[in-house]
């Protein structure tokens, strides 16, 4: 839904490092061997466990000596998958979809379209010292998903999906890994992930998705927008309890594609959360000076 997607590699003290893989196809895993010499490659740091970015790690284990670095909260998930596919299942159903449409989006997250192979071993990046031997500079910037990470190096940093340039990339709905029970809080995680990158101003980014990114903070500003802007058509349906109705309602019978539906569904709780406690959002925007910039739309939604 947002074009090709990047992996970065660069040499530290004389070990080749690659930041995320490409999707588990052979266009990418051709892509990748002509760009990289896979045996030289000694670590492979995946900005979050989406299937276009940690698609390849299994063979890029199989083909070098690499180790493979995941971010603790998908570590969490791989590891109890059975139990994490139950929790979503319940999350949707909660949101009054119905349980056919559950099991087909259930088939979707196991399928290889959205669920790579996982390699052998890896560590988990967090428990790791290896980033910090690197001079790696590691931000923990969840939002997009609860495990979104940004690897920060000499004045580079690879941003996965957190960052992008003009794409409201979509807030997952999923199951806290944590505890295994109940929603992972998107919003309240954005908003603490919103200081942190705000910092990342004057870096060169390198995005995953588009290929270059001009300003951190006009990126910024253009997900809140969209944020806020689109939470003012959801507070229409306040009324509506169920999620899945006020997706039917905003869009009607024309969207049904099972994953887009998902998507949709995932933004609204997003929207719903930043109107019940729309401070939390503007402390941050005030914390990185941004507000001003925001604050006419951001009083006539949340006033209105």
């Amino acid at each position: 839904m947002v074009g090709e997607v990047h992996f970065y590699s660069t040499e530290i003290a004389g070990e080749l490092v690659l930041f995320d893989t490409g999707p588990p196809t052979p266009e990418g895993r051709h892509v990748l061997e002509q760009a990289v010499d896979l045996k030289r490659v000694r670590h492979v740091f995946v900005t979050h466990c989406h299937v276009d970015h940690y698609g390849q790690a299994a063979f890029l284990q199989e083909q070098s000596d690499a180790e493979i670095y995941f971010p603790r909260r998908d570590v969490l998930r791989l590891r109890r998958l059975e139990d994490w596919i139950a929790g979503v299942h319940r999350l949707l159903r909660e949101a009054g979809f119905s349980e056919e449409y559950c099991l087909k989006l259930q088939r979707l997250f196991l399928s290889q379209d959205m669920l790579a192979p996982s390699p052998r071993r890896y560590q988990v990046l967090e428990e790791s010292n290896v980033p910090d031997r690197l001079g790696l500079e590691v931000l923990s910037c969840p939002g997009h998903s609860q495990s979104d990470v940004v690897y920060r190096y000499q004045g580079e940093a690879v941003t996965g999906d957190i960052l992008l340039r003009e794409i409201f990339q979509s807030p997952s709905l999923d199951l806290d890994v944590e505890t295994f029970s109940g929603r992972f809080r998107n919003y309240e995680s954005y908003c603490d992930s919103l200081v942190k990158l705000a910092t990342l101003e004057g870096d060169l980014i390198l995005p995953s998705h588009r290929q270059y990114l001009l300003s951190v903070k006009e990126a910024l500003l253009f997900y809140v927008r969209k944020l806020i802007d689109r939470a003012g058509q959801v507070k229409r349906y306040a009324e509506i309890d169920l999620v899945s109705e006020v997706v039917q309602q905003i869009f009607g019978p024309t969207l049904t594609n099972p994953f887009v539906i998902y998507l949709k569904a995932s933004e609204i709780y997003f929207m719903r959360d930043f109107l019940a406690d729309p401070d939390r959002l503007r402390r941050a925007l005030g914390d990185t000076g941004l507000f001003g910039q925001v604050a006419d739309l951001f009083n006539e939604v949340v006033e209105g």
